[in-house]
């Protein structure tokens, strides 16, 4: 798991580390990427169907205006997902991930179980067998 800390626009933090102790998907997206914005909607879904027991991270890539980040996820999702920023990019740099979306999951002991990159319907029937592995 990268030692990365993201933030919102509100100045709240997060250290991805510290999300060790359950499984965790992390989503990087960006305003601009139509199908990131797409796959929004299912990962607000998934967010919510796993509620306490999956902690999904939607990480935007954008490098600027906070404000759209927001608006963006809160057009598009359920109140399930934050609005969490990396505007230098380092968890696109850290995955080596030169297109968007790129989603990773992650076990509760903090190993790597997959990437995907590109758009996921996280509603679709595959999507519960994809997490499976990491789930306790």
């Amino acid at each position: 798991m990268p030692q990365a800390t993201v933030s919102d626009a509100g100045g709240a933090k997060l250290a991805i580390e510290s999300l060790k102790g359950k499984p965790v998907l992390i989503n990087l997206w960006a305003t601009w990427c139509g199908p990131c914005v797409k796959e929004l909607p299912t990962l607000d879904t998934l967010a919510a169907q796993h509620e306490g027991r999956l902690a999904v991270v939607t990480v935007s890539q954008d490098m600027a205006d906070s404000g759209k980040v927001a608006s963006a996820l809160a057009a598009h999702s359920h109140g399930h997902l934050h609005a969490w920023l990396d505007p230098e990019n380092t968890l696109g740099f850290f995955y080596n991930s030169g297109e968007l979306p790129t989603s990773v999951l992650y076990d509760a002991r903090g190993r790597e179980v997959w990437r995907i990159v590109g758009a996921h319907d996280w509603t679709g029937a595959d999507s519960e067998s994809l997490i499976a592995p990491a789930m306790p």
